[in-house]
């Protein structure tokens, strides 16, 4: 019973690299102000380092995957690891903006396409039915990040230069890599179909409304939370210091919640745990939405928004992976570089609306931007578990 639950070397290989991506992604959050200041560009223009990653990873990982399919897992995982070293070596040397934003490019493709090789490469290891967790444990170096690498960064970044923690991300990577080489099994391709079936799955109304599911509740945290730090300090009123301290705050909920979300999503199934996560994220941007001016309640709040915000991640993925599995079988691959494009895109959506309203000088109002993303999710999240339902019970009744 035990041994089926083991949770295989190989996915904690993968939860290395992705603590190291997890770092390299959100590190600009904390110190945003820094890099505005250094390079000479305003607030809203350096929050594109956030929303234009996102795009770049979220247009890129569905052609790399799609260009890629039919290599060996192993080599493919190991190349796309390189690379992003490669891209967060130029992001530290950056001496413009714009050669920054060209670092932040190359390593956000080679983030999306691990991750979505990756996500199946942790499915494929999993036990019979704990696709989920499994896919949670590898999210679980994400989230890890957000508890030790972005408010360390962050901390080491604000006093001895924002360039430093891209260094230390660099030799993260490294050693990512030889746990790549270590750890991840030589593993085939998936089947995969050629290209146009491939492409098919974009025109698959499951297959796009799961991804509309994962733009909307992913990124219903990243109008306020791509402006987390100024957020704290100019209405909040907490010192840097403190800010960056508050992130470990957030950092701890996003583990707790990304690995207790993997469960539920186990347990409940995907639709039941999205649904309920996202009705609890929703009256937590509320609640935050209020209570700005307060110190004393930002702690609390700042748990509680992190382990919903990053709890739905597992099942926004377990439930791409079911759906394409049903769906477009022979774009399994495919339908996960979609959904991987889509948390970006997200992403991108949330920290758009948010530079918006920073621009317009109403920060305070960035948390109700994502209380009306993540009530718009449910419209499709509704569809979609309704006509999984309907599948299942046909094909159960066709094998009966």
């Amino acid at each position: 019973m035990m041994q089926a639950h083991r949770t295989h070397p190989g996915v904690w290989a993968l939860a290395v690299t992705a603590f190291a991506i997890g770092v390299a992604e959100f590190i600009v959050v904390g110190v945003l102000p820094a890099i505005a200041e250094d390079l000479g560009v305003p607030l809203a223009r350096a929050g594109g380092l956030v929303g234009l990653y996102a795009l770049a990873l979220a247009v890129g990982t569905p052609i790399v995957v799609l260009a890629l399919a039919r290599l060996p897992r192993k080599p493919l995982l190991l190349g796309l690891v390189a690379v992003f070293l490669a891209g967060n070596l130029l992001s530290a040397l950056a001496a413009s903006y714009e050669l920054l934003l060209a670092g932040r490019i190359l390593t956000a493709v080679a983030h999306g396409s691990f991750f979505a090789i990756g996500a199946t490469v942790a499915a494929r290891l999993a036990p019979e039915g704990q696709a989920s967790h499994a896919i949670a444990v590898m999210f679980a170096g994400l989230t890890l990040a957000m508890v030790i690498g972005v408010p360390l960064g962050s901390l080491i970044g604000n006093s001895l230069g924002w360039r430093l923690p891209f260094f230390v991300v660099a030799a993260l990577a490294a050693l990512a890599w030889l746990a790549t080489v270590r750890w991840v099994p030589v593993l085939p391709p998936s089947a995969a179909g050629p290209a146009s079936t491939q492409l098919a799955a974009l025109a698959s109304p499951p297959i796009l409304a799961m991804m509309s599911i994962t733009v909307l509740g992913f990124g219903a945290s990243f109008p306020a939370f791509t402006f987390v730090t100024p957020i704290l300090t100019d209405i909040t009123g907490f010192s840097t210091h403190a800010a960056s301290g508050l992130l470990v705050v957030f950092g701890m909920a996003t583990l707790v919640g990304n690995l207790a979300g993997g469960r539920w999503a186990a347990r409940l199934g995907w639709p039941v745990a999205l649904r309920r996560m996202l009705i609890g994220l929703l009256w937590a941007l509320v609640v935050l939405a209020g209570a700005l001016p307060w110190k004393w309640a930002m702690v609390p709040l700042l748990f509680a928004w992190g382990g919903l915000a990053f709890g739905l991640s597992p099942g926004f993925q377990a439930g791409m992976l079911e759906t394409a599995g049903r769906w477009t079988p022979r774009a399994v691959d495919f339908a996960s570089a979609l959904n991987i494009a889509a948390f970006n895109l997200g992403i991108t959506l949330g920290e758009t609306l948010g530079s918006g309203l920073v621009a317009q000088g109403r920060m305070a109002l960035t948390p109700w931007a994502g209380v009306v993303l993540a009530l718009l999710a449910q419209a499709p999240l509704w569809w979609l578990a309704r006509k999984s339902a309907q599948s299942a019970h046909a094909t159960h009744l066709q094998g009966g």
